[in-house]
């Protein structure tokens, strides 16, 4: 078993703005102490750390279950799988799949074809969607706790009309899968009522860490991957992220420490660094988990991201030469699943001969080596984790790592790292402006304002 390797050692540096060794040894036994609330609720939003523990509390039924509702699925030969999810409802699915499916996989007609729906509110997505699954065999999952979330409703809403017309209701039904609450909500009151499968969100778990629930294996299963290596791998890094792992060996709590170091030096951004594309949506589901967790309370570092070599060629300016805000934490992928070798080319006019023989990953992780160092010159610490390759247990030891340190992450700056108070603002704002029942006063108040701004303005 090969496990994440972190390398801290490019964040450690006298010079200001990098780590002290002597800060980052301080915060040893208060990272043990955090990691250890975690796995006893002791600490802020203890009612939502379900996920702590589930990679050991999955069972062989419910992995037998995942499997064959996606088999069954996959079984009528459906060009397109929709999932209808907004934030950790899809995000989770797609930065797996994303990671393990081949670059030009909607190219190549490999089926099916997951794709996404409810995660935006924009009349042309859901409308092209509409238009190219009218000539395409397809099905549908909905992941909703509550069943009234804006966006994920209103594109089911939209979607189940679509699949009922096409194939009469009755097989409609069994095209469509609810992931949603337990016993109460009004999804769940409308997939018992119509008899849709359906599969149980956890009250513990919230949505950016419900990728091994059935919110993420669902789809990852259906697109035809390996769910039981990718809870393997979670496994594996919860064992060696454990509550009785000491800080020296357990590199949640080091990564935790390393970034609430650098977060006591001035640095506020952490940039997210890939040179796969295939990681893209793993950085959006990062950008989420600790964008949520930690942003609260006027705290927290921000997240971003960015893709190596490409944004090399636009942002690299900036975190070259641009104000010292931030720090870069690079995942770096061991081993390419595929081969290229560079040719020989006997006229040599792109002056490339001198790389003949070699595997373009090693232009790749020269690239990569020499970011770092330009980087770190230039004053922007630099963290990397090492995978061995883009497959499901290693997908599923980084998933795990990264929620652990975020929940150690969040209770180091002392802030709840399991709600979002803030997300509910825009929701308020848009209910009164589309005047929906019960928000009469709130419509009221902003129509005011919108009035007085015009009026300012003119």
């Amino acid at each position: 078993m090969t496990l994440i390797n972190l390398d801290l050692s490019k964040s450690f540096s006298k010079a200001s703005g990098f780590i002290s060794p002597d800060v980052y040894n301080t915060y040893k036994t208060e990272t043990e102490e955090l990691n250890a609330a975690l796995h006893e609720k002791t600490g802020r939003g203890s009612d939502f750390v379900g996920w702590v523990n589930l990679p050991n509390e999955i069972s062989n039924n419910f992995l037998n279950d995942v499997e064959t509702t996606a088999k069954n699925i996959r079984e009528k030969n459906i060009d397109v799988y929709i999932v209808i999810g907004i934030g950790g409802s899809y995000l989770g699915a797609k930065a797996v799949i994303d990671a393990l499916n081949d670059n030009f996989a909607h190219l190549k007609g490999d089926k099916p074809a997951v794709l996404f729906a409810g995660q935006n509110i924009s009349e042309d997505y859901l409308a092209e969607l509409r238009d190219l699954l009218k000539n395409k065999e397809w099905a549908t999952c909905v992941i909703s706790k509550s069943g009234t979330t804006t966006e994920p409703a209103l594109a089911f809403r939209v979607l189940k009309q679509d699949l009922e017309e096409k194939y009469g209701k009755e097989e409609a039904k069994s095209r469509i899968c609810a992931i949603t609450d337990e016993s109460k909500g009004a999804l769940k009151t409308l997939a018992d009522d119509e008899g849709y499968k359906t599969f149980v969100i956890p009250d513990d778990v919230g949505g950016r860490y419900s990728v091994l629930t059935p919110v993420g294996l669902i789809p990852i299963a259906v697109a035809g991957f390996d769910i039981r290596a990718l809870v393997n791998g979670a496994k594996d890094m919860a064992k060696a992220t454990g509550a009785k792992v000491p800080f020296e060996n357990n590199i949640a709590c080091q990564y935790a420490a390393a970034r609430h170091s650098l977060y006591q030096e001035g640095k506020k951004i952490e940039i997210l660094v890939n040179y796969q594309p295939k990681l893209h949506y793993m950085a959006e589901w990062w950008k989420q988990l600790y964008g949520e967790s930690e942003g609260k309370d006027g705290k927290g570092i921000f997240p971003a991201s960015v893709d190596f070599s490409s944004d090399l060629h636009s942002m690299g300016q900036y975190i070259q030469q641009g104000e010292r805000l931030m720090y870069e934490t690079v995942i770096s992928v061991k081993k390419p699943n595929r081969e290229v070798i560079i040719p020989e080319d006997e006229n040599n006019l792109d002056k490339l001969n001198y790389l003949a023989g070699k595997n373009v990953d090693y232009v790749n992780k020269m690239a990569e080596l020499g970011t770092q160092i330009a980087h770190v010159d230039g004053d922007v610490p630099n963290i990397k984790i090492e995978i061995e390759k883009l497959d499901e247990h290693n997908i599923g030891q980084l998933i795990y790592f990264f929620e652990k340190a975020c929940g150690i992450s969040g209770y180091l700056i002392n802030v709840n790292p399991f709600d979002q108070p803030g997300v509910e603002a825009y929701k308020k704002n848009m209910f009164a402006l589309l005047e929906k029942p019960g928000f009469e006063t709130e419509t009221k108040m902003l129509k005011g304002r919108i009035w007085k701004a015009q009026v300012v303005e003119v």
